[in-house]
């Protein structure tokens, strides 16, 4: 997955049958879905792959415990059925993660274990594995920090966990095997339309003034919290159809949660879900529901939403994590699907919405990671018959994501030709030099940010262990793409910036 070969192919394509703006987890997995059915397809990303809220998400495959107890049944199915696909499909990004449930009272020992009991039957043949009922002292031993005192016993069950934007990249990279062209750093500044209908896309790639058209024969708005601005680009009076909501998540080391099992707290204040779960070697605990009016490229983190966090953490666990233990703060916006009566964003569908324009534009939000190939087979069977084309059928259920083993062969093999890539990035992490060569040549990266916070992780484990090794990233990736001592001056200096957000 070279740039210079994706902007090539870009540049010499007369016709495209799908142009997918976005690539996010929406849009690369219809960018998947399409060109595995032979469509020939160009996704546009404005940014880098899953800058958006597709690398801020708790890192969870799941159906929903919470859907299951608001009713939402035919969602949790749906989705425990694509968990358990996503998990076959990419096993080197996913992995089964036991939650407990802690109780105070009995009688909740009771309520939530046949509630998750319903929740293993909905999931069929694709269980993880069976909830059990716990003893206080067993929900204790499994959860170290939990405050022995405050507990009565708790819930066993099973749920899936990923890493988040390194499936994005895998998703990108599959596409890109199946056929398709995928430019990141590139934006839709237009439609183009003949007798109302759109024939179009108008594009400007980040480093350059012109701007350039590609003919297609339909377009998907995959855009996630921006669906709003391409339905306005496509109609200025269409309504808005997207109510941004933001969500923070605090990384602590895992000495403040020793163990392997993950925490889920049913019910916060708001009548939230509040989950403590080990991640890379480190502890997310997230998250909250801030309904927001901007929607900003790097969402800001509240110390509302912080304070909220640790206040409800810390009535289960001791002892208390506080502000100086969080090694990370991010922030994402969800894309939840507008509501007429005015509902709070905690209470919006986290459910997917498709809809077609008359000038032809095929519209895709909301949803959850966990539904991204369903979502994906969904909108291109739309632009398929809203654009008259070839219904072919799609093959996604089964086709393996990413190539770990050819991926692990290349960086073996130029660790071979230049020892001096097994150099770690950082002395807290595995990560090497040979990452960052490989994101640059084969993953599209071409900041520091895409590097430390979307091929690597590093910027969402701990910003400053990031910081640290800013500088070992901008040299290599000057060298490699032949950039000048400004450019490497202007890197670090809005890495930084961005990174102390992040603290």
């Amino acid at each position: 997955m070279n740039r210079t070969t994706q902007l090539q192919q870009l540049q010499e394509t007369i016709q495209w049958d799908m142009v997918v703006i976005g690539g996010g987890a929406t849009g690369l997995g219809i960018a998947v879905d399409a060109a595995s059915r032979g469509y020939k397809i160009l996704l546009i990303e404005q940014a880098d792959f899953g800058k958006g809220t597709s690398s801020r998400s708790t890192k969870l495959v799941h159906g929903g415990v919470r859907y299951l107890e608001h009713g939402n049944i035919k969602l949790v199915k749906e989705a425990l059925r694509e968990r358990g696909w996503l998990l076959k499909n990419a096993p080197h990004l996913t992995s089964v993660q036991a939650f407990i449930i802690p109780v105070r009272r009995f009688w909740q020992k009771w309520y939530y274990g046949l509630g998750l009991r319903f929740y293993d039957l909905l999931s069929g043949k694709l269980s993880l594995g069976q909830t059990r009922l716990l003893s206080a002292k067993e929900t204790t031993e499994l959860l170290p920090a939990l405050d022995a005192n405050k507990v009565k016993g708790g819930i066993l069950y099973y749920d899936g966990q990923f890493d988040d934007s390194r499936l994005c990249i895998d998703l990108a990279a599959t596409a890109v095997l199946h056929g398709a062209t995928l430019v990141n750093y590139c934006k839709v500044t237009g439609l183009v339309k003949e007798k109302k209908k759109i024939t179009g896309v108008q594009l400007q790639l980040h480093n350059s003034d012109e701007v350039f058209e590609v003919k297609t024969k339909s377009v998907i708005n995959a855009t996630g919290v921006f669906t709003d601005r391409i339905l306005q680009m496509d109609d200025p009076s269409a309504e808005r159809m997207v109510d941004p909501s933001q969500g923070i998540h605090l990384v602590v080391d895992k000495k403040y949660f020793p163990g392997t099992h993950a925490l889920m707290i049913p019910k916060t204040d708001d009548k939230r879900v509040l989950f403590a779960v080990p991640w890379l070697n480190k502890v997310v605990i997230g998250t909250t529901d801030t309904p927001v009016d901007d929607i900003l490229d790097e969402p800001l983190v509240l110390e509302d939403e912080v304070d909220y966090i640790l206040e409800h953490i810390n009535r289960y666990v001791s002892p208390a994590i506080d502000r100086s233990s969080i090694l990370s703060v991010f922030a994402g916006l969800r894309p939840l699907v507008r509501s007429k009566e005015g509902k709070s964003t905690a209470l919006l569908s986290r459910d997917h919405t498709i809809m077609g324009s008359a000038s032809g534009l095929v519209t895709i939000t909301g949803g959850k990671w966990t539904t991204y190939r369903k979502m994906a087979q969904e909108a291109v069977d739309n632009a398929v018959f809203i654009s008259k084309q070839d219904k072919r059928l799609c093959v996604t259920k089964n086709l393996p994501i990413g190539d770990p083993l050819a991926v692990r062969q290349k960086k073996e093999n130029m660790i071979k030709e230049k020892p001096e890539l097994d150099q770690l990035l950082h002395p807290d992490f595995t990560y090497k030099c040979v990452d960052v060569v490989y994101a640059v040549e084969q993953e599209m990266a071409i900041t520091v940010e895409d590097v430390l916070a979307r091929r690597t992780r590093i910027l969402f484990l701990d910003a400053k262990a990031a910081m640290d090794c800013a500088d070992k990233v901008i040299n290599i990736m000057q060298e490699l793409l032949q950039e000048s001592a400004v450019w490497a001056a202007e890197q670090k200096k809005a890495f930084m910036e961005l990174a102390e957000g992040y603290l």
